[in-house]
């Protein structure tokens, strides 16, 4: 009986095993987001996708595009890692851009790691190919944009975004403090894609920079969820981190960066207890 009792419990621990497995990597799961401000009069609706990683949801990533246009947002917002930085075909990531494009619905692009290297490699100019799906890429570049008639300051860059502090120590890049110093100069509300998450929450940026909202991925939630501990693994932060997504905040809560789970991976070990991600986020007035 006991031996009946032990494969039964086998048996259940294996069938959710790859219950997981398989949901954390065909699965769609939306998570929304109420963020208000101030400075916003007109409200408006983001849906935010990051890390795809050449992932496929249906032929052509039709459940993925049905799903973003099923949220209805006023704006998409992709932070980074469309592709995988080794795999010179760009076919899934551009058929995706197009799809969401053709919709009418504007899409914004942030580079990540993979792009960053997949130029290096490849020696290919992902610019020119992502916007030709109509798209627009922001590799430090920013636009003053009107999104249902809330006129805001969207921005994206690849980098840490760490503060210009850390400048005589050699350990930030002029490049982002400059672009940093100018994004941050306005009025406007700011948001900013920035694939990378660590400083803003680490290394006091979120603080540091005056910009009202960042979006950030690379961390995949952790790769492997465990219940009631969370992320197994955070590039950067290491184990355990307790910091790989969600909403965190500035000392004095004005300030916040937003941290989607994303959509795929590269890593060796597979997404598990972690189903890919969309995040709907409405911007409303305070």
């Amino acid at each position: 009986m006991k031996k009946k009792i032990v494969l039964i419990i086998l048996i259940l621990l294996i069938s959710l095993s790859c219950l997981s497995l398989y949901a954390s990597k065909y699965f769609l799961q939306c998570s929304y987001y109420t963020i208000t401000n101030d400075k916003i009069e007109h409200p408006f609706r983001i849906v935010l996708l990051a890390d795809l990683h050449n992932s496929e949801f249906g032929k052509n990533n039709e459940r993925l595009v049905n799903k973003v246009l099923e949220q209805e947002p006023d704006i998409i917002l992709i932070v980074g890692d469309l592709i995988n930085q080794n795999e010179q075909d760009l076919s899934i990531a551009l058929t995706l851009l197009s799809s969401l494009s053709d919709s009418g619905i504007p899409v914004y692009v942030s580079y990540g790691n993979h792009e960053d290297n997949y130029e290096k490699q490849f020696n290919i100019d992902l610019k020119d190919r992502y916007e030709l799906t109509g798209a627009k890429v922001l590799n430090f570049e920013y636009e003053d944009i009107v999104i249902n008639n809330q006129k805001i300051r969207l921005g994206g860059l690849y980098g840490y975004c760490l503060a210009e502090k850390y400048l005589a120590s050699g350990e930030a890049r002029k490049e982002e403090v400059d672009f940093l110093k100018e994004f941050q100069d306005t009025d406007l509300y700011t948001i900013l894609l920035c694939h990378m998450p660590v400083t803003w929450i680490i290394n006091n940026s979120l603080n540091e920079w005056n910009c009202d909202l960042v979006l950030c991925g690379h961390a995949h939630g952790g790769q492997i969820r465990i219940p009631f501990i969370g992320g197994l693994y955070a590039p950067d932060q290491g184990y355990f981190c307790g910091k790989e997504k969600g909403l965190y905040y500035s000392d004095d809560q004005t300030k916040i960066m937003l941290l989607t789970r994303g959509l795929g991976s590269t890593e060796k070990i597979p997404r598990i207890n972690n189903i890919p991600e969309i995040v709907i986020i409405d911007m409303d007035p305070k």
